[in-house]
């Protein structure tokens, strides 16, 4: 079973005029294997900040992340992590974009080809694997942004607000969209959210996390 566990994390910004900015502090917390979990809290109180220190994209000024027995000290195959927007290559089309990652890993084409086939599939987007990214609908991109993630098969998924930019039929869709994943993969997902609604509908768990600097207020078993 592979644990998420963070330590005592703290996370201090310097800034260019000698200034600092506290945005996290003492944040600990562990995940079980499985588990869906919502960020929830206001503009600025470290949700990003936390979520890009799970991810490897920076370090903590204090504590430690850990997943199993390995220290996350930088991005690794085990996270994988979908943006607000959908961060897809534009000059690569839908199918490419999906197998980015198990190319770089040395795949056999025809290993890549499959897995992609399957994900277009369970995202939906059966057919669109030769449109071009920017032919596609912002819930279609974050589709594939999804698809993106899973063909490295993480044990760990993070969401930084992947639906806050989409109107609001499609953001329920999506919504759907990512339980079913949950359901069928098992996978851990950690999903950061603006929207009280999509936190209680989405979370096994939810953390309410209090203003800068970020802490965890409350915890919800839901």
């Amino acid at each position: 079973m592979q644990e998420l566990a963070i330590k005592n994390v703290g996370m201090i910004y310097k800034l260019p005029n000698g200034g600092s900015v506290e945005a996290l502090r003492d944040v600990s917390f562990t995940l079980g294997e499985g588990r869906i979990l919502t960020l929830l809290g206001p503009s600025g109180c470290g949700k990003t900040t936390l979520l890009n220190i799970l991810a490897g994209f920076l370090a903590p000024t204090s504590g430690q992340v850990t997943l199993g027995d390995k220290v996350i000290t930088g991005p690794g195959q085990d996270r994988g992590m979908v943006f607000q927007q959908g961060a897809l290559f534009e000059w690569l089309s839908v199918e490419k974009n999906i197998g980015f990652g198990p190319r770089m890993n040395g795949r056999p084409a025809s290993e890549t080809k499959k897995v992609v086939n399957d994900l277009l599939g369970t995202v939906g987007l059966s057919g669109f694997g030769e449109k071009a990214v920017y032919e596609l609908s912002g819930g279609m991109q974050q589709r594939v942004a999804l698809a993106r993630c899973l063909a490295n098969d993480p044990e760990l998924i993070l969401m930084d607000e992947p639906l806050g930019a989409l109107d609001a039929l499609t953001r329920e869709k999506m919504q759907g969209l990512i339980l079913k994943l949950w359901k069928e993969t098992g996978k851990t997902i950690i999903l950061v959210t603006h929207s009280v609604e999509e936190a209680l509908f989405l979370g096994d768990k939810l953390f309410v996390m209090a203003p800068r600097p970020g802490r965890i207020h409350s915890i919800y078993d839901l």
